[in-house]
């Protein structure tokens, strides 16, 4: 599949434009560092000026990760989308929200695929760690319970995973970097903050039809790719049934 550019309305336009510079302007004081500064770092092919162009973009990202951008009607299967990543390629949608639904959208859309995780690709510790998931998720695709200890470490990181920058929480996960809903709901005092355990992560469920409750924080990006080797830990005692899995 591939980006049919000529194709977006003036109405698409315009709706990037509001989603970007809304969210833009949310996160200096909410988003992470790391990340406002990968977006930065790709000013010249992802900004609001005009729907990225995933030429443009593979370009970029092939001379500063390797990763690139695999088009994807939606959702696709998780074994396809681990295996995916293993090759760090990164799916992404080609659609876009109408204006009717800038504040909410059941299903994520170009601006959460490319806004909310594009840029981190750039942080090498962040890339690794999606990288390792993905293989993981080759290794262990005849293995239900493991793949979706997969899919629930992936949703409190990737998706909705918070971080420590000099001792103030900020949002990375690229559900809550693409939401400007979810980004102000971070500063409620009612949610549930969490350290970054991996046993208890891999066992932790999660929803995927309202805004979150319950996160976790990381120290660092680093953490995050450290913390590989207990994962595989938890997955060999879990493959041989030595541990349960819920």
């Amino acid at each position: 599949m591939k980006q049919k550019y000529k194709n977006y309305t003036e109405e698409d336009f315009e709706v990037w434009k509001i989603l970007f510079n809304r969210q833009f302007d949310n996160l200096q004081d909410k988003g992470s560092q790391k990340y406002l500064d990968c977006l930065m770092a790709m000013k010249e092919v992802l900004h609001a000026h005009k729907i990225p162009d995933f030429e443009e973009l593979n370009a970029f990202l092939n001379a500063h990760t390797g990763w690139q951008i695999e088009v994807v009607k939606g959702l696709i299967p998780v074994n396809d989308f681990f295996e995916l990543l293993s090759q760090q390629k990164f799916c992404s949608s080609t659609w876009l929200r109408k204006k009717s639904q800038i504040d909410y959208l059941e299903e994520p859309d170009m601006f959460h695929d490319i806004f909310g995780h594009i840029p981190l690709l750039l942080n090498p510790s962040f890339a690794r760690f999606t990288r390792k998931l993905g293989e993981l998720g080759v290794q262990y695709k005849d293995h239900p319970f493991i793949l979706l200890g997969l899919q629930r470490l992936y949703w409190f990181t990737i998706e909705f995973g918070l971080i420590k920058e000099n001792n103030v929480i900020k949002s990375y996960g690229a559900g809550i970097m693409s939401s400007f809903g979810e980004t102000n709901h971070i500063q409620n005092d009612l949610i549930e903050i969490e350290p970054y355990q991996i046993q208890e992560i891999v066992n932790q469920k999660f929803v995927t039809d309202k805004i979150q409750n319950r996160y976790r924080i990381i120290e660092s990006f680093d953490e995050l790719f450290q913390s590989i080797p207990v994962l595989e830990g938890v997955f060999s005692l879990q493959k041989n049934n030595l541990i349960p899995t819920f």
